[in-house]
């Protein structure tokens, strides 16, 4: 913790020192989009002042210097998150994107009718819907690990799941809606046993764990970069080069090919082949920055301190009246998810905004985990590395105000 300085790290983020409503911004609502240092928004700036050209496809000198910068993020994120070659590393749109890459890249080549896909209950939707895509055009089948009651996943029912049929398993590493930590090593090694490859979306984790892709063994992992301080419209997508090779591409075009004929194309070597035409170049370029940011402060101090604010903040939302808290795994990071007895959340979340809090309302994106608990929504305040102990007081005033505007 002798690099955390909170206040210096609040004053790297602008938007922090905005008001809404007449009052100073409290922004929790990080789970859903995290905001930007200067150091990012700045790069963006530079960018489009100083190298804007298309990359991987020109002599001149714009072109190769912005060639260079986009490929130094590629080896960015291959040690950010220990990957053991840079063409292991497949820049998408986002998490979604990577998902339904390997959905449909690996489910049409590999999965076939009768397999079995193993999910979560406690998934994004898009870490369901594309495998639910997929089995309808495959004839394959989805089955569920189930969760208990603290929003923890039953792994004695993942074991009783696995068996021949099982060729894929995709799990979150941090549920978006709960924030439970899953025992993400353990799923991998389990599954590998039967032959099973396994794909980790780790867009709720990479900003608040150190992940070591070699360590876990996993073999596709997917993170967005607007959930990591950096620009939307960016992710990754890793995958073991073995099998990024033995998958066909995901879209045809520009920058993915070696040789076009009207008789047969031949396609690009990795990372190329799975990045066809032009890709989002400034947000591509400027993940680097975010990275480096994080980097700068350091994940393991990042995770302590995130870690004391999680538990300061339950502490003093446990005090308010009729809350009762959705997700109290023993391992969690960064999610808050609450009901307050006799109020909606969306309400909640008004009178809120109201007061310059930003949190989240409704089922994040994750319909069966609220029908898991029986109910329609949930108020999400989700932490980041600026966010502080009285942005928690803030909070847990505005709701007790709240409460007392709907009760």
């Amino acid at each position: 913790m002798e690099r955390f300085n909170i206040d210096k790290i609040r004053a790297d983020f602008p938007i922090l020192k905005r008001e809404v409503n007449g009052r100073p911004l409290v922004y929790l609502d990080n789970g859903a989009t995290t905001q930007k240092p200067s150091a990012v928004i700045d790069s963006i700036v530079r960018y489009y002042t100083d190298m804007n050209s298309n990359v991987h496809r020109g002599v001149h000198y714009l072109s190769q210097i912005s060639t260079d910068a986009f490929e130094v993020t590629r080896k960015k994120v291959q040690a950010f998150i220990h990957a053991a070659e840079d063409k292991e590393i497949i820049i998408t749109k986002g998490t979604t994107d990577g998902i339904n890459l390997i959905a449909t890249c690996y489910g049409r080549a590999f999965i076939q009718a009768g397999d079995e896909i193993i999910i979560s209950a406690m998934e994004h939707h898009s870490n369901i819907v594309p495998w639910q895509m997929l089995c309808d055009e495959k004839g394959c089948k989805i089955r569920v690990i189930p969760m208990n009651d603290k929003g923890e996943l039953d792994m004695v029912a993942y074991e009783n799941l696995l068996n021949e049929k099982t060729k894929l398993v995709a799990v979150t590493y941090v549920s978006n809606a709960l924030g439970t930590i899953n025992p993400v090593g353990q799923i991998i090694s389990m599954a590998h046993q039967y032959g099973a490859v396994v794909l980790v979306d780790a867009a709720q984790a990479v900003q608040h764990i150190k992940i070591d892709v070699q360590n876990l063994d996993v073999d596709f992992l997917v993170f967005s970069g607007h959930k990591m301080y950096g620009p939307t419209g960016v992710g990754v997508l890793y995958g073991k080069e073995d099998l990024l090779n033995a998958m066909p591409p995901y879209q045809g075009g520009g920058d993915m090919i070696k040789e076009v004929t009207f008789e047969k194309t031949t396609y690009n070597e990795l990372p190329f082949k799975f990045e066809a035409g032009t890709p989002n170049i400034e947000a591509g370029i400027c993940l680097n920055e975010a990275i480096d940011y994080i980097n700068s402060i350091g994940l393991d101090s990042i995770e302590a301190y995130e870690f004391e604010l999680l538990q300061y903040a339950t502490e003093k939302l446990s005090e308010v009246s009729g809350i009762r808290f959705i997700g109290t795994a023993e391992h969690k990071c960064s999610v808050i998810s609450f009901v307050i007895e006799g109020t909606h959340p969306y309400d909640v979340g008004v009178i809120l905004d109201k007061l310059g809090i930003a949190v989240r309302t409704g089922h994040h994106c994750a319909q069966p985990v609220m029908d898991r608990f029986g109910i329609p929504g949930t108020i999400r305040a989700s932490l980041a590395v600026y966010n502080t102990k009285e942005e928690i007081d803030v909070l847990v005033a505005g709701i007790q105000r709240a409460v007392n505007m709907l009760i």
